[in-house]
């Protein structure tokens, strides 16, 4: 990536050389050169916001800046990209979501997520610390930037326009007004889940902001929790990219001798399936991680494997994801242990679980929606 402060090599996490997915785009750049062209004065606490796969970091680390991200992915990413580009370790500040953010923040660099929730979320926590004088940019591509996106900024920050637009880029200016009345933080939300879907039926549900359906349940985690596999005894579940924690919760409601881990690559994914888990009152063990898939997961120590994988990173649509996290699971499962998928008909999934482990089984289908079981053998 060139940039003004120099020529950068940047990849994203996990390192992957058949990966033809850039670790910026237009808009990180776009950003960039506004701040060198108009020399914006980089000074005080800097902080950058939803900072993909740490590009901006990387580029501004010679300013001490502290990035903000929900991704541990993008975490990862941003400390090898310092690494590789000679930072010192703690140069850049490393924070997440869920982390307190800093007390006065005189710029505010924001990279425009794909949930406009964690958006909101994100402003309203940060609004209270800036100041009259606080330099406030948004980037982001064309098609990501709505009339809601500037809605917010202008709700949350204070007066907001936009640039022209470069490579399909464009940029959002807000003038920080501290004596704005701002409306109160909504996130985390709460609701109860309907009836008919099995043990979690009537129950309550946590989402973070940025959570996939935060306002309600989706309808592919509805299909399949309808049909989970029984679960007896001292089973060891992984509800694998757990989200909000309903599916692995309804296994722990159905089987308090069993122990859950909920994972998630997402820092307010996996505090909403906490909070989730503790608001039901579920008497068992549970542990919750943020991580990289099942990485740290000793092999052959899962008895079950329940996954609703994701199909998109960020705006791109790619299955890589989906293979990682059944080859994960592959991995950890015991011999005769399961995994248990949830996905769009049109997907293809029997596909790779059929080169993984030889087998799959469909368990339930509707027009939209199936249900796929692979076991490991031997």
């Amino acid at each position: 990536m060139t940039t003004p402060w120099g020529e950068l090599a940047l990849t994203r996490f996990p390192e992957d050389p058949r990966d033809r997915l850039r670790a910026w785009d237009a808009s990180d750049a776009y950003l960039l050169r506004h701040l060198a062209a108009q020399d914006v004065p980089l000074t005080g606490t800097v902080v950058i916001v939803g900072d993909r796969w740490g590009a901006l970091a990387t580029a501004l680390a010679g300013h001490a800046p502290t990035q903000i991200t929900d991704s541990f992915l993008a975490q990862e990413a941003t400390r090898a990209n310092l690494a590789r580009a000679g930072v010192q370790p703690g140069q850049v500040r490393l924070l997440t979501t869920q982390d307190p953010p800093p007390e006065r923040i005189d710029v505010l660099l924001v990279r425009v997520p794909k949930s406009l929730a964690l958006l909101e979320d994100q402003l309203l926590r940060l609004a209270p610390a800036l100041h009259a004088d606080s330099v406030v940019v948004g980037t982001g591509m064309v098609k990501e930037i709505h009339t809601s996106t500037l809605q917010l900024f202008e709700r949350i920050v204070g007066p907001t326009r936009t640039s022209l637009a470069e490579q399909k880029a464009r940029l959002i200016f807000s003038t920080p007004e501290p004596a704005r009345s701002r409306p109160a933080n909504p996130w985390p939300y709460r609701y109860a889940l309907p009836d008919g879907i099995g043990p979690a039926s009537g129950h309550t549900v946590v989402n973070h902001a940025g959570v996939f359906c935060a306002d309600r349940l989706d309808v592919g985690t509805r299909f399949f929790l309808g049909h989970l596999p029984e679960s007896r005894g001292t089973q060891r579940v992984v509800d694998l990219g757990c989200g909000n924690g309903v599916v692995g919760t309804a296994v722990a409601l159905a089987n308090p001798q069993a122990e859950v881990l909920f994972v998630d690559e997402s820092f307010q994914a996996v505090a909403s399936a906490e909070a989730t888990y503790k608001a039901n009152g579920v008497p068992g063990h549970a542990e919750f991680r943020v991580g990289d898939g099942l990485a740290g997961v000793a092999p052959g120590s899962v008895d079950v494997v329940l996954n609703n994988p994701p199909f998109h990173s960020h705006q791109a649509t790619t299955d890589a994801t989906a293979w990682r996290m059944f080859s994960g699971a592959r991995r950890v499962l015991r011999p005769g242990g399961e995994l248990w998928v949830v996905g769009n008909r049109h997907l293809g999934y029997h596909v790779k679980l059929r080169r993984l482990f030889g087998n799959s089984q469909v368990v339930a289908a509707d027009r939209k929606f199936v249900v796929l079981k692979a076991v490991k053998r031997g």
